[in-house]
């Protein structure tokens, strides 16, 4: 047999070993069409250039992959392939520091041995997308890589957080998880010093450390939900409940969950909890929205809509009516 037809048989190896968790020497013999010997020599191949294939004898044994020490070459199809060069396109443009280069020479690797064919997929699909980003604040990939591992482990984590009045204090937290909301990260965490359950902006964090204090996971909300409804509502002067007269999947396309949280109504409406630091842009804010609305709360919004209806009625007896134009 060529080398060229033994290399062919060990990538189409690999590629039934990431297909599935576990195979037996028979099948993966049934499946290459060869021997058990041939199998037990090609796993041995593939370990020797760093694929860390595992074998367990016995009923029910047979191989794994496994993770090893370094990353070894991946086989895509070519669904993944185009999924993963569409993805690290638009990683290049994210909010993690240095991601966007990395996924930039990813991008290159891939795109150097990518067949022509899919090659001109991938071009199609970016050259027919526009990504519309608003700007967000860019984390430190070796901050968000502490906190996950903090996170999986259930270790405490030390770190000074700088407040909204600039000043810094320190702080003690028992990690659950990370939520983005696409321009910011945050860590939903147990405040040890404070003994309740508090969000956290990465991008205020400083000094972050992760102990080897280990804790007990205790019962926690939804760590979206909760970040949600924290980043909605809790950074702001005001906090108003409007009543639109639309249904909530049309008010959530138009109201990021970082502005407001959307919660069902009767009668096809839905109750828009937003927050701002004057109650004027909280009336502009849902009048923008283009739905009838009635104000729940607070009692001096319906002020602030009143004082934004006179603004605009000015505007509309300052305008000039157009002076049509004689043909002819």
């Amino acid at each position: 047999m060529t080398v060229e037809a033994t290399t062919e048989r060990v990538l189409r190896l690999l590629a039934l070993l990431q297909r599935r968790p576990s195979w037996t020497a028979t099948e993966l013999a049934a499946e290459l069409g060869v021997t058990d010997r041939s199998v037990r020599r090609d796993v041995e191949r593939l370990r020797a250039v760093g694929y860390p294939v595992h074998s367990t004898a016995g009923v029910g044994g047979g191989y794994q992959l496994g993770a090893g020490t370094r990353l070894p070459p991946l086989l895509l199809d070519d669904e993944e392939a185009i999924a993963t060069a569409v993805s690290l396109r638009l990683a290049s443009g994210g909010t993690v520091a240095g991601a966007g280069e990395a996924a930039l020479r990813a991008l290159a690797k891939l795109d150097q041995v990518m067949p022509a064919r899919l090659r001109a997929e991938v071009r199609a699909v970016h050259g027919a997308t526009a990504t519309l980003v608003n700007p967000g604040v860019e984390i430190d990939a070796e901050l968000l890589v502490t906190l996950a591992r903090a996170c999986r482990d259930a270790v405490r984590v030390r770190f000074r957080y700088a407040g909204r009045d600039g000043g810094e204090r320190e702080r003690t937290v028992e990690p659950v998880r990370m939520v983005t909301t696409g321009r910011r990260w945050y860590l939903m965490a147990w405040d040890v010093d404070r003994d309740d359950w508090r969000t956290f902006r990465l991008d205020r964090m400083r000094g972050v450390t992760a102990t080897t204090w280990r804790f007990r996971a205790r019962e926690h909300p939804d760590p979206v939900a909760y970040v949600h409804r924290s980043v909605a509502e809790a950074p702001y002067r005001y906090l108003a409940r409007v009543r639109v007269h639309a249904r909530p999947d049309q008010v959530r396309e138009l109201v990021p969950p970082q502005v407001g949280r959307v919660e069902d109504d009767r009668d096809g409406c839905c109750v828009l909890v937003v927050g701002g630091e004057s109650l004027d842009w909280v009336a502009m804010h849902v009048a923008r929205l283009g739905f009838e609305a009635e104000v729940l709360e607070p009692p001096e919004l319906r002020e602030a809509v009143l004082r934004l209806a006179r603004r605009l009625t000015a505007m509309a007896g300052n305008a000039r009516p157009a002076t049509p134009r004689l043909s002819g």
